[in-house]
């Protein structure tokens, strides 16, 4: 309980801890099915809220946002599920817009060419998709559009 008093985990969190500490399998089965009885651990809740964290306060994107919680042990199903509750309250452009201006004034050495091709890479490393990259860019910087010329979106 002091575990989740501090910040959620999810279930696979929690049993990777329970087992770290030394605990019989048996045991860990009974805290997690008493703790999701008691609703207070819940896989789908800790994808959204981690989602959110991720995207407004960590200017990350969806793929890494998707990464960081199947690093977790949140199942593919319930992280969407999350990441798309998220999404809808913190809009992702608006994160990669602000998370650019800021990279944009604070690497002023570059020429605005290079800046702007070491900012997409910058962004895509972050986690968003290579075509909103793309298009947030162009619409940002409309005078450096040729420099993302032959930066062709990955599959995403």
């Amino acid at each position: 309980m002091r575990r989740l008093a501090r910040r959620d985990h999810s279930e696979q969190e929690l049993r990777r801890a329970l087992a770290g500490k030394g605990h019989a399998e048996d045991v860990i089965e009974g805290v997690v099915t008493r703790l999701r009885r008691e609703r207070a651990l819940d896989d789908r809740r800790f994808a959204e809220a981690f989602s959110r964290s991720r995207l407004a306060h960590h200017g990350l994107g969806r793929q890494r946002i998707r990464q960081d919680l199947r690093r977790r042990g949140i199942a593919r199903s319930t992280a969407e599920a999350g990441l798309t509750e998220a999404l809808a309250d913190v809009p992702e452009a608006q994160v990669l817009d602000g998370l650019a201006r800021r990279y944009w004034s604070s690497h002023t050495r570059d020429a605005p060419a290079q800046r702007v091709r070491k900012l997409w890479a910058f962004l895509v490393r972050r986690g968003f998709p290579a075509g909103l990259v793309q298009d947030r860019l162009r619409a940002l910087w409309p005078r450096w559009r040729d420099a993302l010329e032959g930066l062709e979106p990955a599959d995403e």
